[in-house]
């Protein structure tokens, strides 16, 4: 149904230089910066699939949607939409996509919804029967009726959006490109059109090509998704063996033994001291730092626990997003477990407050953590800390 291959698509753009003297410059000499926002990228979608395709602000998602519609024209490579090649525009190719831009607006503002169905109807040359039946069909399913006599402007935005969506869908598209339908809808209207889509799909088997940036969107709507990264495709396959591959991140977890304990204390946590879920590295300084698998955090917690006390240092406990090869990990998070553990450790063995003293204590549930044991405090901990 979609076949792409090797799309590209430059856009250059001139940079103008501050100023008054830099406007003149550039009437003689002008300097232009070169984006790729679609690079290289290729795929195929098989007619009734419903494919995500993700990635960040200004990955090219919306450039690559733009292309297969006709609207621009790549830079190099080719794309084909059902036989069809969307750079020639032809008139038959019109009546068998929609494209839906989730911060564009095709109806007409100051008019009621009903009048842009009629005037789409006249443009599409749809027969009176096939366009009462699709309007039917699809008011009734975004529950509508009510409002298809509301001036545009009056409507809020899920309704707004609901009335976009029939406006796109009243031709019968074999292949609607739905570039963020939910953006900015409240969560009961994302779940109304999420259900509808998936309803839409369901019934009439058309291809849909989907971006987002919810990941509701795409869980409950498609098996299969495409990712792309400044304008390069990184992924392509199952949204289910994605996830699989993002949960199983590597944690940076650091801490520092106590100091000043006694002989067994700092025996605790010899210079040699290695975690048996993960690579260890010592700083000069004394800290710790490891390298553990995502669902390993809890049991390194209560292996750090049980092994010693650890240094109160609050200020050291951060996230970090990208990667950290110094310690031989990617794409991780990084945690710092003293403070927390270390009071954990406390309530283990008794040495917390009274229970008279805990009323006015904002560290009252961190203590209370420990009952629980150590390994369970120390995971409530982490967990709490990665939410």
């Amino acid at each position: 149904m979609i076949e792409v291959s090797h799309l590209t698509r430059v856009f250059r753009t001139y940079k103008k230089q501050p100023g008054f003297l830099g406007g003149v410059r550039g009437l003689f000499r002008r300097d232009f910066e070169e984006t790729r926002a679609a690079d290289d990228i290729s795929f195929s979608i098989a007619e009734g699939e419903f494919v995500g395709f993700l990635g960040p602000n200004g990955a090219g998602k919306t450039t690559t949607l733009k292309m297969l519609s006709g609207l621009i024209h790549p830079t190099s490579g080719t794309a084909s939409v059902a036989g069809f090649d969307p750079t020639r525009r032809e008139n038959a190719y019109r009546r068998i996509f929609a494209l839906v831009l989730g911060q564009k607006n095709q109806l007409w503002w100051d008019l009621p919804a009903i009048e842009s169905f009629v005037l789409l109807r006249h443009i599409y040359g749809l027969p009176a029967a096939d366009y009462q039946q699709a309007l039917d069909e699809l008011v009734d399913l975004l529950d509508v009726r009510a409002k298809l006599n509301v001036q545009v402007r009056e409507l809020s935005l899920g309704e707004r959006m609901k009335m976009e969506l029939i406006a796109a869908l009243l031709h019968r598209p074999r292949v609607p490109f739905l570039d963020e339908p939910t953006i900015g809808l409240d969560v009961v209207s994302q779940k109304a059109v999420r259900q509808f889509l998936r309803e839409y799909n369901r019934k009439h088997r058309v291809t849909i090509l989907l971006t987002s940036h919810y990941m509701a969107d795409i869980k409950e709507l498609c098996e299969r998704v495409i990712v792309i990264h400044k304008g390069r495709k990184i992924y392509d396959g199952a949204l289910d063996r994605l996830e699989a591959g993002s949960g199983s991140r590597q944690k940076i977890v650091t801490f520092m033994p106590a100091a000043g304990g006694d002989a067994a204390g700092l025996a605790a946590f010899p210079d040699d001291w290695k975690s048996r879920h993960g690579k260890t590295t010592r700083a000069p300084d004394g800290k710790f730092t490891l390298c553990v698998p995502g669902e390993n955090i809890g049991a390194v917690s209560a292996e750090i626990l049980a092994a010693g006390p650890v240094a109160l240092d609050r200020a050291a406990h951060r996230q970090r997003g990208e990667d950290d090869p110094e310690h031989g990990c990617t794409r991780g998070e990084h945690r710092d477990l003293a403070g927390v553990a270390n009071r954990d450790r406390e309530q283990q063995v008794g040495q917390g407050p009274e229970q008279g003293d805990r009323q006015d204590d904002p560290d009252r549930g961190d203590r209370e953590a420990g009952d629980r044991g150590p390994a369970t405090a120390a995971s409530a901990q982490i967990g709490r800390a990665h939410v």
